[in-house]
């Protein structure tokens, strides 16, 4: 297991994070730019020297600042693939395979027998002997796993490795990585920006802010249970309704809403009336029509369309109400084409049960 308490400061980055990672699990670490997600990747791997903490790996302390340990990079048991991939340009793919076995004093056959045993698996046979500037991106990527492999590490770390992808091969690559860590069957710690990868990928994700994490959880509670409106609107698009707290009865709390009124949502917080807080409500979980049911126990709300945006399988809506509040919905379509339900100006009704959307305390 990877247990890093890492605090870190250059320049003007401060950052104190502690993230764990069992055995042959994939945790992604996911933020805006800036966040310091590199900066604790680094960190683990040796690269960015702590201010304090320590950073643990199967039982075996790696650095430990309070103890002045520290062990360098080339002999922590761990494999770091970069955005870039730092490839050598002047060394075939096998020899920059080879080099960071070469690196760890592995006689130069036995590396070049190993390396290419990993071209092999990773599909790049006919690739060995062929410069970096010779290969597609997803091949140097993968030349990149291949090498960060080959040393046998007992941790992957991956810094934002599908960036600089296309969105298709991008999507293939993401397979290929889950597919690869099922294979090794060692834990990748995983650096990236984009929400939707992370959430494919990993089996946890640790969302971090301006050099902290904001939470640490499996992707569905991430996205169905933020504890945080920072986690809440950063991953995927969410409604945040905040305002001061009306009403706390039978597991029910009522937010009053500026713009749109009272909101109730099921929570097990025991806030005081008066205290402030915000209600986190997917687009996906608003029901839209011209004219809601009446009677039903759900909030109902009217307005009117503002806007929208196609995007082929599901159409998102931004719907004004009178008080001047604006409200996102998403709806599937059902039908082929430009399948949209409403027109921009045409008065919709707003609804949703009260158990669809999640509390945040303030």
């Amino acid at each position: 297991m990877l247990q890093a308490q890492v605090a870190v400061r250059l320049g003007t980055l401060g950052l104190d994070v502690s993230i764990e990672a069992a055995p042959g699990e994939i945790v992604a670490v996911l933020g805006p730019n800036g966040a310091g997600k590199s900066t604790f990747l680094r960190a683990v791997a040796g690269l960015v020297p702590l201010a304090r903490g320590r950073v643990e790996l199967d039982g075996v302390v790696l650095e430990d600042v309070a103890r002045r340990i520290h062990l360098p990079p080339e002999r922590r048991p761990i494999g770091v693939v970069f955005q870039d991939y730092l490839l050598f340009p002047h060394l075939s793919a096998l020899e920059n395979v080879a080099f960071g076995l070469r690196a760890r004093g592995v006689a130069a056959r036995e590396a070049r027998a190993r390396a290419g045993s990993w071209l092999d698996r990773l599909g790049l046979r006919e690739h060995a002997d062929a410069k970096p500037r010779a290969l597609s991106g997803g091949q140097a990527q993968r030349v990149a796993l291949a090498r960060a492999l080959a040393i046998d590490p007992r941790l992957l770390l991956l810094d934002e490795p599908l960036a600089a992808l296309d969105a298709k091969l991008r999507g293939e690559m993401q397979i290929e990585l889950i597919n690869l860590q099922k294979e090794v069957g060692i834990t990748f710690v995983y650096v990236t920006h984009d929400q939707t990868e992370a959430l494919a990928l990993s089996h946890r994700i640790a969302v971090m802010n301006a050099g902290r994490v904001e939470q640490v959880d499996e992707p569905s509670r991430i996205y169905s249970f933020p504890r945080t409106k920072f986690v809440a609107d950063f991953i995927g698009q969410c409604n945040l309704f905040a305002g001061p707290v009306t009403a706390n009865d039978s597991g029910v709390v009522t937010v009053e809403v500026s713009g749109l009124g009272p909101v109730r949502t099921t929570t097990s917080s025991n806030i005081a009336i008066g205290r402030s807080g915000t209600i986190a409500l997917r687009p996906e979980k608003i029901r839209l029509q011209a004219t809601a049911p009446a009677g039903t126990p759900d909030n109902h709300y009217r307005g009117a369309v503002a806007d929208f945006l196609y995007m082929g399988d599901v159409t998102v809506y931004r719907v004004a109400t009178g008080a001047g509040s604006r409200v996102e919905a998403l709806l599937a379509n059902s039908q082929s084409g430009r399948a949209k339900f409403f027109e921009v100006g045409d008065a919709v009704e707003m609804s949703w049960p009260v158990d669809a959307g999640h509390f945040i305390e303030e």
